[in-house]
């Protein structure tokens, strides 16, 4: 045989050589190395491991970026912030104009049983050391009580009512407001300690300056029923609360009172163990709202006496429980529904009025002055219920002792 005639059956051989699966493999496949993906992918059994593999690294790769989107950090991060609810230019509205503020958030989740509502943080932190904390949870009675801190901060005198029969309010450091019910509804009945889901923000601090910062408490206002208008619209619910700015009423200042008319009320005297002397004013909120506060001689971020009326039931109920369960002395108001208690710190009543579930609430910072508290709490029930529509509503204080 010839060399040319060797040639020719050397090159066919290769042509028609096969792996060993059986498969005829092209002289072009057979000169690239073994683990080359195109050899190994030729058979079956070895394209499904490549494709598992593959699958596994991709899918590890995009986990990743999901960790750093939800972090906020990293090539994915997104320009939007608490739950997609702002964007930058929201986010500058609130830190001065300021741009390089960093968000984190929890995810707003529910429990598995919804007994809880739904819950869910959000921090906006400025470099400059400022902080805004958002939260979405629903109140329940555990929130209300002496010393609360939420009751205490979000119910504040210096907090404005939204207005227009929103369940909300506003300061330059604090705002809150609540889901309106014809949206998610309100907790089934057997949540007996159920109330309205929330979003409320705040600053980081407690101001009790009598001065409140307008412009502060606008974009508050602002943010907080932007929010809320975003849970709606991820909830399905239609419609969305307008801008409250403009229907607000002024900020409260400092109350001129009169010894005859504490906290505004006339007819409520005011105790000498109350005179303010060197210590801070008095400041009542401003506007028709949810709740009607007076907070008197404020130090160290606590009212040394709290008068406090919650007129709308979907808040009331913050103090059921404490209606139920704070007593030392029980205090009646005859053959009317209602309920409560006096103590040395702390006098409230519960009432069944036409509207519904109505808390006053007189409250001390010590016990320190306890027949004041007694002395208080019937004649301010008394002069807030005729206030509201609820009258004549007279309270009995059991016997001293």
């Amino acid at each position: 045989m010839n060399d040319s005639e060797n040639n020719e059956n050397n090159e066919n051989n290769e042509s028609n050589e096969a792996d060993e699966s059986g498969i005829r493999v092209p002289l072009h496949e057979r000169r690239r190395p073994m683990w080359h993906w195109q050899r190994v992918a030729r058979s079956r059994p070895r394209l499904g491991v490549i494709m598992a593999v593959v699958g596994a690294v991709v899918g590890a790769l995009l986990g990743g970026a999901g960790v750093a989107w939800r972090a906020e950090a990293g090539p994915f991060a997104d320009d939007r912030a608490c739950w997609g609810a702002f964007g930058q230019d929201d986010v500058a509205a609130l830190f001065d104009g300021k741009r390089d503020i960093e968000t984190s958030e929890v995810p707003i989740s529910t429990d598995r049983i919804g007994t809880e509502g739904p819950s869910g943080e959000c921090r906006l932190t400025s470099p400059r050391g400022r902080r805004i904390t958002v939260e979405t949870h629903r109140l329940d009675s555990g929130f209300g009580g002496a010393g609360d801190r939420w009751a205490d901060e979000f119910l504040s005198a210096r907090l404005t009512p939204l207005g227009d029969g929103l369940l909300g309010m506003a300061s330059d450091t604090r705002a809150w407001l609540a889901v309106p019910d014809g949206c998610i509804g309100r907790p089934s009945g057997l949540d007996a300690n159920g109330g309205p889901t929330v979003i409320d923000m705040e600053t980081g601090w407690t101001v009790y300056d009598d001065e409140v910062d307008t412009e502060a408490r606008d974009a508050l206002a602002r943010a907080v029923v932007k929010l809320v208008n975003h849970y709606m619209a991820d909830a399905g619910c239609t419609g969305e609360i307008a801008d409250p700015v403009r229907r607000m009423s002024g900020p409260p200042r400092s109350l001129d009172e009169k010894k005859d008319a504490m906290c505004d009320i006339k007819g409520l005297r005011l105790p000498a163990a109350f005179n303010h002397g060197a210590r801070g004013g008095t400041v009542l909120t401003q506007g028709d709202g949810p709740v009607r506060t007076c907070d008197r001689d404020v130090l160290f971020g606590h009212p040394q006496l709290r008068l406090m009326t919650i007129e709308d039931p979907r808040l009331a109920m913050l103090y059921d429980g404490l209606s139920r369960d704070g007593a030392k002395a029980r205090v009646s108001a005859g053959e009317q529904d209602g309920r409560g208690f006096v103590r040395d710190d702390m006098g409230l009543f519960q009432a069944e009025c036409q509207t519904g579930q109505v808390t006053f609430l007189v409250r001390a910072e010590n016990g320190d002055h306890p027949g004041d508290i007694r002395t208080i709490l019937p004649r301010y029930v008394a002069a807030e219920a005729d206030r509201i529509g609820c009258g004549p509503l007279r309270v009995t204080l059991a016997a001293d002792g």
